[in-house]
């Protein structure tokens, strides 16, 4: 696991933060959005005007603890990123890449 972005949270609930890989480093936000159903994500992500992501709201089985469940896609990418966004000790949000 490897910490590829931080972010903070507003009072509108909008994340705003940076993601940085070896081949990207962009300012994103994660905005809630709107549910068509009940696969629809709870967010997107948006870096430059352009949605590259989505985030579904989870608990941790065990301690019932809140983090976004992330899926980021973008052309440069040899295949979609999976991450977690979840609150640290400092108060910001880590942004956790799974493989």
């Amino acid at each position: 696991m490897a910490q590829i972005g931080s972010f903070t949270r507003g009072e509108n609930g909008i994340y705003t933060g940076e993601i940085r890989t070896l081949t990207l480093r962009v300012k994103a936000s994660i905005r809630p959005s709107a549910r068509d159903h009940d696969k629809s994500p709870d967010h997107r992500v948006v870096a430059n005007g352009v949605e590259f992501g989505a985030a579904w709201s989870r608990a941790a089985r065990e301690t019932g603890t809140e983090y976004l469940s992330l899926k980021l896609d973008d052309p440069s990418f040899p295949a979609p990123i999976y991450a977690t966004l979840s609150q640290g000790d400092d108060g910001k949000h880590k942004l956790i890449w799974l493989r």
